[in-house]
């Protein structure tokens, strides 16, 4: 009789479970009504989000700008230097006057890959299956204490990401990426937090970047100050100023 009574409790929990679980395109589709729904995403034409970063003692400024359908450009400004990463949807280049270079070269194919992504106005997981990646619900991983949702992107490039998804707000908390740069795999973590609603839609409003596996305490420190939704963005912002280069940067990343 206990047997059979045991058997039965753990059946019915089994079935509660099956009832409770979640398919990856709906943990997705939470993910998207958790950052303001799909109408309020779609309605972004362009982004622009300026800011700071830090590590240890040193200070720098950000900005980033982002035009549907596929544009981006990239700022860093240290002590009075800018340095630039764009793309206009066919073209990749920079300009990086650190090395003293102020003429805008045209990026490596691995450079490349991270700002295509970049350019992706709603995110790799909106409609990723019309972009070609596959996604897959790993189970549920704790991320400082908070229960998330683990899922396993991989991108139509290759390049895999990890997202873990807060399994009560249903927003990004953390990402893990992976991508083979010249030769050689590069693993990274960004940790999201501070979400603030703007024109309808919630961003991070601070993320930290690190090598995996680096403590807190080396991880570069972003804050938002700004962030601005369909503000006037000419084309020209994303395009290579001047006759292109002859051939894109090495590969072996010399001189950048």
């Amino acid at each position: 009789m206990w047997r059979r009574f045991s058997l039965t409790i753990g059946i019915i929990a089994l079935l509660c479970l099956a009832a409770g679980a979640q398919t990856v395109d709906e943990v997705i589709a939470k993910n998207v009504q958790a950052h303001g729904g799909m109408e309020k995403l779609k309605a972004v034409k362009t982004i622009r989000s300026t800011g700071k970063f830090t590590q240890g003692s040193f200070r720098a400024g950000f900005s980033q700008e982002n035009k549907r359908p596929n544009k981006v450009r990239e700022e860093n400004t240290i002590q009075g230097l800018t340095s630039i990463d764009a793309y206009d949807g066919q073209t990749g280049w920079r300009v990086s006057p650190f090395g003293g270079r102020k003429d805008p070269q045209l990026l490596s194919e691995d450079d490349l890959k991270g700002l295509i992504e970049d350019a992706d106005v709603d995110g790799q997981l909106v409609d990723y299956k019309a972009k070609g990646h596959k996604a897959e619900l790993v189970g549920h991983d704790p991320v400082e204490g908070t229960d998330c949702y683990k899922i396993k992107l991989t991108l139509k490039n290759g390049d895999v990401r990890n997202y873990y998804i807060d399994s009560d707000s249903y927003l990004e908390i953390k990402m893990e990426s992976q991508r083979i740069v010249r030769g050689s795999l590069e693993e990274n973590e960004t940790y999201f937090g501070d979400y603030e609603k703007v024109d309808g839609v919630y961003y991070p409003f601070a993320f930290q970047t690190a090598e995996k596996g680096q403590p807190e305490s080396d991880r570069v420190q972003y804050t938002v100050d700004k962030v601005e939704v369909n503000v006037p963005i000419p084309d020209d912002r994303f395009s290579m100023p001047g006759a292109p280069a002859t051939k894109p940067a090495a590969k072996s990343g010399a001189g950048q």
